[in-house]
């Protein structure tokens, strides 16, 4: 099974529990106005990786993996691989010795996630759905907009998420990461951030040569 895949990073530290490994995939059918993400919204079929490739490069973390957020673009446009990988994520955490949890972004909302995607539900422990809107932002901890729940959903889930579904975004929104060839940032930014971010790099005589997140 091959899923479109538009990175992948370790650690991630500002998208749910402890310390993660990031999947972001890649295609989003929803396209939510003010969305940051807009590199990940075309299906390009150039981006398909086997999920197998993806399982070997979670194989390679370190021990001290807490969890992994699937965000994108919309992993549920991929229902059929999205399944294929939380088949293999639940495979790969069985091999490791700590408590792993599987946390799933969707611009849809939760009746219509429980409506059509079940079985990617069942195997989830928690999710955070629901579109971006804008004049909603920003929204609480790991959250765009006001509008967006957290929703645990094993024992894990609640475990380690209950604590965390009203609680405020705080400082520590964003961190930065690099595949070599660009940077991008990761996390939820609040309204104004990016546009201070370039501001301040551009005081350095720093620029963007392209920015995916500013409107169009």
């Amino acid at each position: 099974m091959r899923i479109r895949i538009n990175r992948v990073h370790y650690p991630v530290v500002v998208l749910g529990y402890g310390r993660r490994a990031g999947l972001w995939v890649q295609g989003c059918g929803i396209g939510c106005a003010g969305c940051v993400s807009r590199d990940t919204w075309a299906a390009d079929p150039a981006t398909e990786v086997e999920v197998a490739a993806v399982a070997d490069w979670l194989a390679g973390l370190p021990d001290d993996v807490d969890g992994v957020t699937i965000s994108g673009g919309e992993p549920f446009d991929q229902p059929a691989a999205l399944l294929a990988l939380l088949g293999a994520l639940h495979a790969w955490r069985a091999t490791r010795d700590r408590p792993i949890d599987l946390l799933a972004y969707s611009g849809r909302s939760m009746a219509a996630l429980r409506a059509r995607f079940g079985e990617q539900l069942a195997r989830l422990d928690a999710v955070i759905p629901g579109p971006f809107v804008a004049a909603e932002a920003p929204g609480n901890k790991w959250r765009g907009s006001a509008n967006q729940e957290l929703i645990p959903l094993t024992p894990l889930g609640h475990e380690r998420y209950d604590a965390e579904v009203d609680r405020p975004a705080g400082q520590t929104r964003m961190q930065l990461g690099s595949d070599g060839d660009r940077i991008y940032h990761i996390g939820v930014p609040a309204p104004g951030d990016l546009a201070a971010l370039e501001a301040a790099m551009a005081r350095r005589g720093l620029g963007y040569a392209e920015a995916s997140w500013r409107s169009k």
